[in-house]
């Protein structure tokens, strides 16, 4: 089981990786804007896992990767609807450790999550 934060301003899609990833048996805790993930890593840390919506209100996930202190150990899955190779180098360059294309599969998701939360740094 991961402690993960899941930042993303889409309720429905939200609700969906929420479910997902509990029912794989990770503790999911929400944010629906950048200014709240920042809180919530700040406040509820440390987590295994940051998925961050590239397109989000007050901070994008890029800006959140930019603004948090960074910890070597922790994944950044980043999501986005965004998937030109320009948009993908810039997340990478900028600290995300991946990157996922909009829209995916829940399977996709939970192969994706695996693989991250058992990379070694």
């Amino acid at each position: 089981m991961a402690r993960i934060l899941l930042a993303e301003d889409e309720s429905v899609l939200r609700m969906l990786v929420v479910d997902t990833l509990e029912d794989e048996g990770h503790e999911i805790v929400e944010a629906c804007d950048g200014q709240e993930a920042l809180n919530k890593i700040h406040t509820d840390g440390p987590f295994d896992l940051l998925i961050l919506d590239y397109m989000m209100p007050v901070y994008t996930g890029l800006e959140v990767v930019q603004k948090m202190t960074h910890d070597s150990k922790t994944k950044v899955l980043m999501l986005s609807a965004k998937s030109q190779h320009t948009d993908r180098e810039r997340v990478l360059n900028a600290g995300a450790t991946s990157f996922m294309s909009k829209p995916f599969s829940p399977l996709e998701l939970v192969k994706k999550v695996e693989e991250l939360l058992h990379e070694k740094n």
